[in-house]
């Protein structure tokens, strides 16, 4: 089944649930307007559809080869990097000093959607070579920019983020890797790394490594953690590659899922590198990188789902068996089986639901920088939402590939169908850049109490307001879902009350809620990106702008979301609030077997 990137519902969402037009407002984009915007997602489409989902189930098949201490891409990868690079991809929304062209993040995001739904292995190679950009713009030096930003955001190299290590998992405090300074200023960088997502491959001539290491006279833990640079082959002061540095791959990973995704060990034995930023303060520093990641993760997460639910929704609309339960007709398309149609419909608001998230999540970061005054506010707004989208998201996306699956019953469970791909390819999302428990305590610790829940309740603020909007509508399919946002609102509130008034007296309740205040937070603010797109495709089709049945789809999503997820929300709040007393009693001895 051939793919079809969701270009119309991306750039829906895009201006109606996270308010592109906004930002446009700020004339921080002069050149940008809604006929550009389009544009470019078009050709990202384009380019996906035609280009990386044809090499999507061969790239599974045949994987990413190691062999004599390097590895190679799976077939075809080479050829569409760099016609991935050439379109100008790697550098959307890159400083146009150095070679990007200074888009919005949003845009850049909203088009990666189509990159990893098209090809989820493909897209982690470029996913992390923006995330070093954004690191090294913020902390490199002024050679290191010069040298390396204009060649990344090119897309002639690429970047991988290494930070794993096989004593200490997430826990970066327990890094062993070690940077010795040597006589002309560089460090000479030891360790072993696990887990290195494109950390080799054969697609470009240079891969530039962000390593997590510790200077000799580092104190113990995460404060003494730096980050460096250190790339594939030495360069000089021109830029030209010269000798092969000291590190290679010994190794690929035997995963689940994404195998034409090199995941690889790297021994790093005395390689040269650099030092990025300022010492010891390498784990700040990787969080930049971190924080980019985490919302393309999220994003990855729309895609994969979107993917998976394609797939699904073609497959239901061709397989006949059964009567239709509306029709009478027998040997009916299995689309006309009310659970078939409920499990695809309620993933298809979901995704709606998430994609909204994510974008928001884009915009307030674009907003943070363009807004002067309100810039704080922007701030606080993706602060909260990178968590929310990173963790809601990815847990979207894993729960729409497994419906997949039942959706083509026991041939989804038989590879030869390629449901069972997109589920092991989208199991990696929840764990990637931070387990979602860990986007979770980040939340409920960091997040919310730095601001004594000041961005929640700006948050809920703001969904008030569109919860007026739909009391208001004439339409009584908007009307009927003020109420159940209402209380999945007073909820989030009343849960972030608790928090906040436990974690001055017991972390342990705050960390056994953390997970279901997530899930709260996703659930609530999807309802809201799903009713700010119902109330704009009502006005679109009261003005006969646009297909008058694609916009009444928007709204039965919106019904669909409030019977099988915001009414059920409130019920997160008993989850939040257990306390963590029983798992405390709840020990080994008593689940053992």
């Amino acid at each position: 089944m051939s793919f079809r990137s969701p270009v119309r519902d991306i750039l829906f969402s895009l201006t109606e649930a996270a308010d592109l037009g906004r930002l446009l407002d700020t004339g921080a984009y002069p050149d940008l307007d809604l006929e550009t915007t389009a544009a470019v997602l078009e050709a990202a489409g384009q380019f996906s559809d035609e280009v990386l989902a044809p090499l999507n189930r061969p790239g599974d098949r045949a994987g990413a080869t190691y062999a004599n201490g390097a590895v190679t891409a799976a077939p075809g990868f080479a050829d569409a990097y760099k016609a991935f690079a050439a379109g100008g991809w790697n550098g959307l929304a890159a400083d146009p000093e150095y070679g990007g062209q200074g888009l919005p993040k949003a845009l850049e995001q909203a088009a990666y959607e189509c990159f990893h739904a098209a090809n989820m292995a493909f897209g982690l190679c470029p996913m992390l070579t923006l995330a070093g950009i954004e690191a090294l713009h913020e902390h490199g030096t002024d050679r290191q920019k010069l040298l390396f930003l204009p060649r990344l955001i090119s897309g002639e190299w690429t970047g991988a983020m290494v930070l794993t290590e096989p004593q200490a998992g997430s826990d970066l405090g327990a890094l062993r890797a070690t940077a010795r300074p040597n006589a002309d200023g560089t460090y000479s960088l030891d360790g072993q790394k696990i887990f290195i997502t494109w950390g080799d491959h054969d697609c470009t001539d240079n891969i530039v490594h962000f390593v997590l290491a510790r200077l000799p006279d580092a104190p113990p833990g995460p404060k003494g953690i730096s980050l460096f640079l250190t790339s594939k082959y030495l360069v000089d002061d021109e830029g030209k590659l010269g000798a092969r540095n000291h590190f290679r791959p010994v190794g690929l990973e035997h995963k689940l899922g994404i195998h034409a995704s090199p995941t690889c060990v790297m021994a790093y034995e005395g390689a040269t590198a650099e030092l990025v930023g300022r010492p010891n303060e390498g784990l700040s520093h990787m969080f930049t990188m971190m924080n980019a990641a985490r919302l393309a993760v999220g994003v990855e997460g729309v895609g994969i789902a979107q993917r998976a639910w394609s797939h699904a929704f073609d497959y239901a609309r061709e397989r006949r068996q059964g009567r239709s339960a509306w029709t009478g007709e027998a040997s009916a398309p299995i689309f006309d089986h009310p659970d078939v149609r409920r499990m695809l419909a309620v993933s298809k608001a979901k995704i709606e639901a998430a994609r909204g998230i994510c974008l928001s999540t884009a915009v307030a970061l674009d907003l943070a920088r363009h807004t002067g005054d309100q810039g704080d506010y922007w701030r606080r707004r993706a602060d909260l939402f990178v968590p929310i989208a990173k963790a809601w998201s990815t847990d979207v996306g894993v729960e729409t590939a497994s419906v997949g699956v039942q959706v083509h019953g026991g041939m989804g469970f038989i590879e030869e169908t390629g449901a069972a791909q997109h589920y092991r390819d989208a199991r990696i999302t929840p764990i990637y850049e931070g387990t979602n428990g860990i986007q979770a305590n980040d939340l409920t610790g960091r997040k919310l109490t730095l601001t004594g829940g000041q961005a929640v309740r700006e948050l809920t603020a703001e969904i008030r307001r569109t919860i007026q909007a739909l009391t208001a509508a004439s339409n009584p399919r908007l009307s009927a879902a003020a109420e159940a946002l209402e209380a999945g609102a007073k909820a989030l509130d009343d849960a972030t009350d608790w928090l906040l008034a436990r974690g001055k007296e017991a972390q342990a309740d705050v960390l056994a809620g953390a997970v279901a205040y997530l899930a709260l937070a996703g659930e609530v603010t999807g309802g809201w990106m799903l009713a700010k797109a119902a109330l704009a495709a009502e006005r679109r089709s009261a003005a006969g702008d646009g297909d008058p049945e694609w916009l009444a789809g928007k709204l039965d999503l919106l019904g669909v979301y409030v019977a099988n997820v915001l009414t059920s929300s409130p019920a997160r709040l008993a989850q939040v609030t257990q306390g963590g007393a029983t798992l405390q009693g709840l020990g080994a001895d008593r689940l053992a077997v």
